[in-house]
């Protein structure tokens, strides 16, 4: 997805969490105080969910599985964010897939990822399950089941944009603010006069156009899951990053896209995401969750529930 907005407004672009990253404002003197508060808040997230440097907090927890622990505040949010998706996805968004998403390939930054075409039979099973998962929220105190890896993947991302959102329109002061995180969009303070305008598409990447839809918002966020876009070979076969607990193994549903719009970024994020793995079953599941949306099968063929808005003829 893709932010515009019909009036004179100020960004910079950047890259973080391996993604793109986007921040705009209504003030454009504001802009320089929203940038700091948004790097601030990305490297915090960035020291305690990585996956990819071996100084995480993330990964510390990973090689000592089976023991328990007191995480950071960070972490904490971190981890009741996962939970929380795994709860209200029905199962889809699960925080225990470490393993699986290694052993389909996706063991480094993307940006270093090769294709690998030599014969390779990638193992699949469920995953261990978040159930197994022992975290208190009031002590702080965390239990990850032995011999499981914890990947909070699409749930941090989401996360770290709702908490720069906040903390870019703390440090402004006045205006508003939009974040955008590969994707993931959220918005917060005084929206433009004509509202924020998100154009729709596979790719987070993409630039403006006409031709796409577009959707206008005034708050909360909106987020796309995308099979599409982090794919790459593994043993000849393609592989994606979103990872179906129940297989172990990329989801092999319907829909290539999924966007969702909610009252913050994490909760769309969650919808589109456990959309992706849930396959059809996710149309019911959408509708049941109020929650605007709009899949996009692999053949491009558009759904829409919940009220998503259908565009002007």
């Amino acid at each position: 997805m893709t932010a515009t907005a019909l009036t004179a407004l100020a960004s910079v672009d950047g890259q973080a969490l391996g993604t793109l990253l986007r921040v705009v404002v209504t003030q454009p003197e504001l802009l320089s105080a929203a940038t700091k508060a948004v790097d601030r808040v990305i490297r915090e997230m960035d020291k305690c969910c990585s996956r990819f440097r071996a100084d995480s907090e993330l990964m510390a927890l990973n090689a000592t599985a089976g023991r328990e622990a007191t995480v950071s505040p960070l972490m904490a949010r971190a981890l009741h964010a996962a939970l929380r998706g795994a709860r209200l996805g029905a199962g889809a968004v699960d925080p225990t897939v470490g393993a699986a998403v290694k052993a389909a390939g996706y063991a480094v930054d993307f940006a270093a990822m090769t294709d690998d075409v030599e014969p390779f039979n990638v193992p699949v099973a469920p995953v261990a399950g978040w159930q197994r998962i022992r975290f208190s929220e009031d002590t702080r105190r965390l239990l990850p089941p032995t011999g499981v890896e914890l990947d909070f993947g699409s749930t941090a991302k989401a996360l770290a944009a709702d908490l720069a959102a906040a903390e870019a329109l703390d440090a402004m002061g006045d205006g508003g603010v939009l974040v955008n995180l590969g994707g993931d969009i959220v918005v917060a303070g005084a929206a433009p006069d004509d509202g924020w305008h998100v154009q729709v598409a596979d790719d987070s990447h993409a630039s403006v156009s006409t031709d796409q839809e577009t959707i206008c918002i005034r708050s909360g966020g909106v987020a796309t899951s995308s099979t599409t876009v982090r794919r790459w070979t593994r043993g000849g076969s393609e592989m994606h990053h979103i990872i179906d607990p129940r297989t172990g193994a990329p989801a092999a549903g319907p829909w290539r896209t999924v966007t969702v719009s909610a009252g913050d970024c994490l909760d769309a994020n969650i919808a589109a995401t456990a959309a992706i793995v849930l396959g059809y079953d996710a149309l019911s599941w959408l509708e049941s969750t109020d929650l605007p949306a709009r899949p996009v099968d692999n053949d491009g063929a558009v759904t829409r529930t919940a009220g998503w808005p259908h565009p002007a003829p």
